[in-house]
């Protein structure tokens, strides 16, 4: 028996426990976007929710022996949370498993179930405390509900904060403390003498947590085929520093032995040599360059020999609006061109200050320049509140050539190479003045083919009547630049092209009425690849050609945003047939690890949830629980369907994946708890109706979502350019009113259970969970190939039918029945 004070500290250690498993989950994601690569977030979200769905299992199956022992059964699943939120990352990074291996070594399929069981265990803590209050206080469940939300969306925030304040392990162990009150508070209500014991434990600890672990630790492993890892296997290469924040873990390389000599795009034919570099990774990826400069633009000549200076042969002391300024390079090159004014545009603030400042010696105070001034700020929230116009606006090229040809980035959404997002720069655009984007080169081509149709589209719907003749393409052994000109190209700039192609042995690859026999000279491929698909989108033939084409090019739009996804299904055989023949790299392997999360979320989520309910005894007659069943799969799959889109949508609004979702969790998951409460007082009011309560909500939701779809993309329009402290307010306005309906199915349907069937509230917990295990997944997919829209739509058609479900037949008013 729980009496009234202790039932509040269950309550608030219900929201403890919420916080820090919210908490741990997005800093799982940063952990293993450090170690790995930022899509493994889809695998946490399963991980996190297989984990809660499992428990609803575990009490289940449990149920008689750990209830008349709720507090300590409770106390020591939170201590057990804790340990293992320290110990389970520490053991994931030793499993062996390399995710480029994937597509043709087996063996990383069961190295990634590895990973994904030992993940999943510090969750399925966690969730066994919500579960087992769900289960003890039944009568209470609105108000459980409530918390757990309220502690979850708290910890959202919590840990973005903490994460600028604190190093990633750090952070994992006030995550571990938060777990362990929680623990603490609920074992006061253990009887004495095993109380004593309990605490004694408890404060053991908590003692090594503060006190015994060595500094920083876990230390990272990250993967062996990142940059980072590569470049300090040379000899004498040595890390300067190391900087952390919420934004990335950026870390300072010197190699003064072999030093850096980062120049993408470098004729074979010039003459100078790059100045002494170092190298700022983030997570451990994504090189950028700080290049030592001395005020002496000669030491800089280089600087002329790549693909990406070819706007400046046709520009006259330009403007110029440097989006994704990084370590600086693409700034040096506008005050090498001879640029009046330079605007220079980084989302990392620790990013500019490394350069202004740590070591501002080296790269000769280029920050200090007059003409130069540098916005800390997303690019394209930048460049749709300036009001300024630019000679020439230039999209750096900071992900790294090996990143790029693994396929590593398939499934990170881009806002930076959508249709409206090019249309959005060339508004900025002074007339006559250009919009430049170099990208690494694939053969076959993919980004530079994709890039050239989204273009292509962008000028369309613009209402340009032949946009290819604003187009040039050049390529070198290594990068191609596409460049976009406000107006057609001139017979006099086209020559300066072709002129600037012939000095440095690039090979133009498109421009207005170009031939095939310009094509491919310097730097041969086995077929003009470039040429051919610029051509061809280009005409009358692009829907034809992107149809046949083996790779996906179509444009991408702010509804698609997954710019670096090339994959489609029908090649997946071939691409297999030529993995060991060397082609392993044409596969998209990150967009098939999501495809093998997904099947494993589905097989570990049946054998570790629905494979167990489904042999404990029921209390209920056969076949009444499949409607009771339905329901809370359907709830599961549609609250995880509308969170994932709004999660991917807000991050064009938010500037970034990890701001989104701390932002639209914490919004959704505290709105809907409010939800929940305000449940209970129109079930009080209506109880003869509880059950159209739902229908109630449903249609809340639907109305919502469904002028949200339309409203949305004019709102970010509107309000992208504004501080970040209004657009997080703006999002949280926006997120409300929808999740506060969303939060009243769940605990409306799961009360009427606890009142007719009690011994069904595990299984509700456990379906529920698992479907939202598959949706974590699922609704990504969704949304790759067909577009947010769809998911949203797919989501309010659950919701509908789950409407539907409940307020028929009889299989939420039954009466338990005794075995």
């Amino acid at each position: 028996m729980v009496t009234t004070r202790n039932r509040r500290f269950v309550f608030f250690s219900v929201s403890l426990i919420s916080t820090a498993a919210i908490g741990y989950e997005i800093l799982l994601m940063r952990l293993l976007s450090i170690v790995q690569w930022h899509h493994f977030a889809y695998m946490v979200i399963s991980l996190a929710l297989l984990g809660y769905g499992a428990s609803g299992t575990f009490i289940a199956l449990s149920k008689r022996l750990i209830i008349p022992h709720f507090a300590l059964a409770f106390s020591v699943s939170a201590a057990l949370f804790s340990a293992t939120m320290i110990i389970c990352f520490a053991l994931g990074q030793l499993v062996p498993f390399n995710a480029l291996e994937i597509v043709w070594n087996s063996r990383q399929l069961i190295y990634l179930s590895l990973m994904y069981l030992v993940f999943f265990v510090p969750f399925f803590f966690a969730a066994g405390c919500i579960g087992l209050a769900f289960t003890c206080l039944k009568e209470h469940i609105s108000r459980i509900y409530f918390f757990d939300l309220l502690g979850a969306g708290s910890g959202a925030l919590l840990i973005i904060v903490a994460l600028f304040l604190l190093s990633p392990q750090n952070a994992l162990l006030l995550l571990a403390v938060i777990a362990l009150a929680a623990s603490a508070l609920v074992g006061r209500a253990v009887a004495s003498p095993v109380r004593n014991r309990l605490m004694l434990a408890l404060g053991g600890f908590f003692i090594s947590l503060l006190l015994l672990l060595p500094t920083n630790w876990p230390d990272f492993r990250i993967s062996q085929f990142k940059g980072q890892r590569q470049a300090l296997q040379v000899i004498d290469a040595r890390v300067l520093g190391q900087y952390s924040s919420p934004l990335g873990l950026l870390t300072v390389v010197d190699s003064p032995t072999i030093p850096f000599r980062d120049a993408p795009g470098l004729s074979l034919n010039t003459q100078f040599e790059p100045p002494a570099q170092l190298a700022l990774f983030t997570d451990g990826d994504a090189m950028s360059v700080i290049t030592r400069f001395d005020g002496n633009l000669d030491s800089l000549g280089y600087m002329d020999d790549v693909t990406a200076a070819l706007p400046y042969r046709l520009l006259d002391e330009p403007r110029v609006l440097v989006l994704g300024a990084g370590g600086g390079t693409d700034v040096l090159f506008a005050v090498y061109h001879g640029a009046r004014a330079i605007d220079a545009v980084e989302l990392n603030p620790l990013v500019t200050k490394l350069v202004s400042d740590t070591y501002a010696d080296f790269a000769g105070h280029l920050y200090d320049d007059d003409r130069i001034t540098v916005y800390a700020a997303e690019a394209r929230s930048f460049v749709t509140r300036s009001a300024s116009q630019y000679d020439l606006i230039q999209v750096a090229l900071l992900d790294s050539f090996a990143a790029s040809g693994a396929g590593v980035q398939a499934l990170s959404e881009s806002y930076l190479y959508t249709v409206e997002a090019i249309g959005e720069y060339l508004r900025h655009v002074a007339p006559g003045g250009y919009l430049a984007i170099t990208r690494w080169l694939k053969v076959p081509p993919r980004d530079s083919l994709k890039l050239f149709a989204t273009v292509t589209e962008a000028l369309k719907r613009d209402g340009a009547a032949r946009p290819e003749r604003s187009i040039a393409l050049i390529r070198s052994w290594n990068t191609s630049t596409l460049l976009v000109k406000k107006g057609n190209l001139s017979s006099q700039e086209i020559e300066t092209i072709k002129k600037f192609c012939d000095t440095n042995s690039f090979d133009t690859s498109f421009y207005p009425s170009m031939t095939a026999i310009e094509a491919n000279r310097y730097n041969l491929l086995s077929q003009p690849f470039l040429f051919e698909g610029a051509t061809a989108l280009s005409g009358q033939g692009a829907d034809e050609y992107l149809d046949r084409y083996k790779f996906q090019i179509e444009p991408a739009t702010d509804d698609k945003p997954y710019f670096f996804h090339f994959f489609k299904w029908r090649t997946l055989s071939e691409m297999l047939s030529l993995r060991k023949r060397g082609g392993a790299g044409l596969i998209e392997w990150g967009y098939l690890v999501l495809v093998a999360t997904l099947i494993q979320a589905i097989l570990a989520g049946a054998v570790l949830i629905l494979f167990p309910l489904w042999i404990v005894k029921r209390r209920w007659p056969r076949g009444t629980g499949t409607r009771m069943g339905v329901y809370f799969f359907i709830l599961g799959l549609a609250f995880m369907f509308v969170e994932m889109a709004f999660i991917q949508k807000f991050i064009l609004f938010l500037g970034h994946p990890l701001y989104s979702v701390a932002i639209v969790l914490s919004g959704f998951l505290v709105f809907a708890g409010l939800g929940s409460g305000y449940s209970q007082k129109l079930v009080r009011r209506y109880k003869d109706r509880r059950l159209s309560l739902v229908a109630f909500a449903v249609t809340g939701i639907l109305s919502i979502a469904l002028v949200y779809l339309f409203l949305l993309p004019e709102l970010f329009d509107r309000f992208i350019g504004q501080r970040d402290v209004i657009k997080i307010l703006i999002a949280l306005i926006l997120i409300a009113p929808l999740a506060f309906c969303m939060g009243m199915p769940f605990p409306i349907a799961l009360g009427e259970v606890a009142r007719n069937a009690p011994d069904f509230i595990p299984w509700a917990w456990g379906i529920n969970g698992y479907a939202s295990v598959v949706s974590a997944s699922l609704g990504t997919l969704l949304a790759i190939e067909f577009g947010f829209t769809v998911v949203i739509l797919s989501a309010l058609g659950l919701y509908t039918l789950a409407a539907v479900v409940v307020n028929t037949g009889t299989a939420f008013r039954l009466l338990p029945l005794e075995l």
